[in-house]
């Protein structure tokens, strides 16, 4: 199938503002690129491109004052298959994790694993390590927050999320991630695209979306709390340890968002551009 990708984003900046921005489709797709996701500056500016800590494509600008707007149109390819399942991934010992994934045991931003590690052991003890263990989180997760655009904060996280039962996907990305980790399993959160392809209505308006992968028998899984069954479509534009590593803009200046659509549409087979 075929994905038409995109956004735009008008900023009001009363003064010139530097801006990094993590917007770039992942670089494991870029062999799925049909039309490439240039991103777009309206007055033009310079930008400079590089590959952050965590190796997603960032984007270094400075703002001009006055009304500036980001987009970017693209076409990706993809598989059409839904989320992998895998119920026999076994969950790996510490001792035996991978180095790099040792950074997705640790408490971070978003994820205080120090405030829910009881919660977590509380909940979980007595679920079958491994996949299913993951799978018993985000079906909690699911379960204890209700979605709610109206409740989204910058500043929210996975505790205040576990006692206010209500946020947007990126909470139920942080409580599940929390979660995992106090039960010793690496997650990583991740951003990207998610349309409404293969789901029932009603839609809401789109967005960019927020998931984790899970590390299980000596790979990344996708999960997703907030839709919590195999969903089709997914483009990765960023990983990290939590959404402060992964988030669209950080901008060092006073500024307003006037405008923000994201669109992600599944198109004719036979569309090329």
């Amino acid at each position: 199938m075929k994905i038409r990708i995109g956004f735009s984003l008008t900023y009001d900046c009363p003064q010139p503002t530097p801006m990094i921005l993590n917007l770039s489709v992942h670089f494991s797709r870029i062999d799925d690129m049909i039309v490439p996701d240039h991103l777009l500056a309206d007055p033009p500016v310079p930008l400079t491109g590089f590959r952050d800590s965590f190796g997603n494509w960032s984007t270094r600008l400075v703002a001009p004052k006055g009304l500036f707007t980001l987009s970017n149109d693209a076409l990706v390819r993809d598989s059409g298959e839904p989320d992998i399942i895998a119920p026999q991934a076994r969950q790996t010992p510490v001792n035996e994790l991978p180095d790099d994934t040792l950074m997705y045991l640790l408490g971070s931003r978003y994820c205080e694993t120090d405030r829910l590690s009881d919660v977590a052991w509380k909940l979980f003890h007595h679920t079958p390590p491994g996949w299913a263990r993951v799978q018993a989180i985000c079906d909690y997760v699911h379960g204890h927050i209700e979605f709610d655009y109206a409740h989204a904060r910058p500043t929210k996280t996975a505790w205040d999320v576990w006692q206010e039962k209500v946020g947007v996907c990126r909470d139920f990305a942080h409580l599940a991630i929390t979660f995992c980790r106090c039960m010793n399993i690496p997650a990583r959160y991740c951003t990207g695209y998610l349309g409404d392809m293969g789901a029932p209505p009603p839609y809401g308006p789109m967005d960019f979306a927020g998931w984790f992968e899970a590390w299980l028998d000596g790979r990344w899984y996708t999960f997703d709390a907030r839709n919590n069954v195999p969903r089709i479509g997914r483009v990765l534009i960023a990983r990290g340890r939590d959404a402060t590593d992964v988030a669209i803009s950080n901008t060092f200046g006073p500024n307003t968002l006037k405008n923000f659509i994201v669109r992600t549409d599944e198109v004719d087979e036979g569309a090329s551009a």
